[in-house]
């Protein structure tokens, strides 16, 4: 069973200037999807962001989309859910898919949260997709959210934007 031992992360920053957020999802387990979709579209709301979602076929697809989709979005949450199996793509797809957003990331300095779920087995992924229990996709658009406000703080917010930052502090 899976454990939630680890505390809470920082307060998720709330915009006064709403960023638009795409969510890239790939619905291969409809309903993991689904439980992921909603929870992060609760954080993005909660943090005063608009967003748009797409479906990709797979896990895969998710990096390509995100970088087609580059300029036209302040950030990006992926879902999906990648179950191990009785082959090595369980370790492809969860690597190389991983990989590309960590590259997007870095490389691109695009803001974005993975909740791509990589488990054992279906009942780990109903747990952590759940928002009522672990909510990773509302736990990776507070990802993106924190990445978000980042991008603006070191570039300087833009004229009548505020980010209220994790810490309390004032708006910036």
């Amino acid at each position: 069973m899976a454990s939630a031992e680890h505390g809470p992360g920082p307060t998720p920053p709330t915009f006064t200037d709403a960023p638009k957020v795409l969510i890239v999802a790939a619905p291969f387990y409809r309903d993991i999807a689904d439980n992921l979709i909603s929870g992060a579209r609760a954080a993005l709301e909660a943090g005063g962001c608009s967003h748009e979602l797409i479906e990709v076929p797979g896990a895969l697809e998710i990096p390509t989309a995100i970088r087609l989709a580059e300029g036209h979005y302040d950030g990006f949450v992926a879902l999906g859910c990648v179950i191990r199996g009785e082959t090595t793509h369980y370790e492809t797809v969860c690597n190389d898919s991983s990989r590309a957003l960590t590259l997007l990331g870095i490389e691109r300095r695009i803001c974005l949260g993975n909740g791509i779920l990589t488990v054992e087995n279906r009942a780990q992924a109903e747990v952590r997709a759940n928002p009522a229990e672990m909510n990773k996709g509302g736990g990776a658009a507070e990802a993106a959210l924190h990445l978000m406000a980042l991008s603006r703080r070191f570039r300087g917010a833009a004229s009548g934007d505020a980010i209220q930052m994790a810490t309390g502090g004032d708006l910036v």
